[in-house]
C-alpha cells in the first residue's frame, strides 16, 4: 500500500478547502500563517490542521507557521491541479451549460475539450471554447482525442448506455451528477459524484434543527 492509499477521503476532501482559503489569504498579500489562524479559517482545530498537512511532509516551520505562498503551492502540486487532464461533457442542458460558465476548469486541472448532447437544437452551437456535438460522434472524437475524463450531466436513466461506450473507450474517471452508481457498475472508475439535492437536504435538515432549538 502506498503513503497515499493510507490518506483517508476525509482528510482529502478538506485539501480543496485549503487551497482555497490559502488563494484568499494570497491575494490579499498575507505571506504567513500559523495552524492556529488557518484553523479557524477552516472551522477546524489546530490539531487538526498539523495532522492534515502531515500527512504530506507537514511543511511548517516551528515559531513562523506556514508560508501561505508555498503552501498553496505545495496543496496546488498535492491535487494535481498543474495538470491538463483533458475531459468531454456529456449533456449541454441546463446544468451542463452552467457547469461549463461558472467554473474555470484549467485552474482545477482540466481540459474541457469536447461537448456531446442528443438535442438536435444544441447539436452544432458552442459552449465556452468547446463545440456541441451529436452523442452519435461520441467514438470518433476519442479514436482521435485523448480523453482523461467524462463530466455527466444527463439524467440518470440515459446514463447506462453512455456510460457503456465510455467505458469501452477507455475513460475511467467520471465526474458524475446523474445520481447513477457508476462504481457498482464499473469498480475499477474513479469516480466523484455531485448530489446538489443531498446538499440541499442537508440544509433543509439543518435549519429544521434550529428552529427546533430555538423552541426549547
Amino acid at each position: 500500500m502506498s503513503k497515499s492509499d493510507s490518506i483517508s477521503m476525509s482528510v482529502i476532501r478538506r485539501l480543496p478547502r485549503y487551497y482555497r482559503f490559502l488563494s484568499e489569504l494570497d491575494e490579499q498579500n498575507v505571506k504567513r500563517i500559523s495552524s492556529t489562524g488557518l484553523a479557524d479559517i477552516m472551522n477546524v482545530t489546530a490539531s487538526q490542521v498539523r495532522q492534515d498537512l502531515n500527512c504530506f511532509g507537514g511543511f511548517g516551520q516551528q515559531g513562523y507557521g506556514y508560508s501561505v505562498g508555498q503552501l498553496k503551492k505545495e496543496i496546488q502540486n498535492i491535487l494535481g491541479l498543474n495538470h491538463s487532464y483533458q475531459a468531454v461533457l456529456i449533456g449541454a442542458g441546463n446544468l451542463g451549460t452552467a457547469v461549463v460558465k461558472h467554473l474555470d476548469f484549467q485552474k482545477m486541472g482540466f481540459r474541457l475539450i469536447g461537448g456531446f448532447e442528443i438535442d438536435p437544437d444544441k447539436i452544432g452551437g458552442t459552449l465556452g471554447d468547446i463545440v456541441i456535438s451529436s452523442e452519435t460522434e461520441l467514438e470518433s472524437f476519442c479514436e482521435v482525442n485523448r480523453v482523461d475524463a467524462a463530466f455527466l450531466c444527463i439524467p440518470k436513466q440515459s446514463v447506462d448506455g453512455t456510460l457503456e461506450r465510455l467505458y469501452r473507450l477507455g475513460i475511467r474517471c467520471f465526474w458524475n451528477f446523474s445520481h447513477y452508481d457508476i462504481s457498482v457498475k464499473y469498480p475499477d472508475t474513479v469516480v466523484e459524484n455531485v448530489h446538489l439535492s443531498d446538499s440541499l437536504m442537508t440544509l433543509c435538515y439543518r435549519m429544521t434543527n434550529i428552529a427546533a432549538e430555538n423552541k426549547i
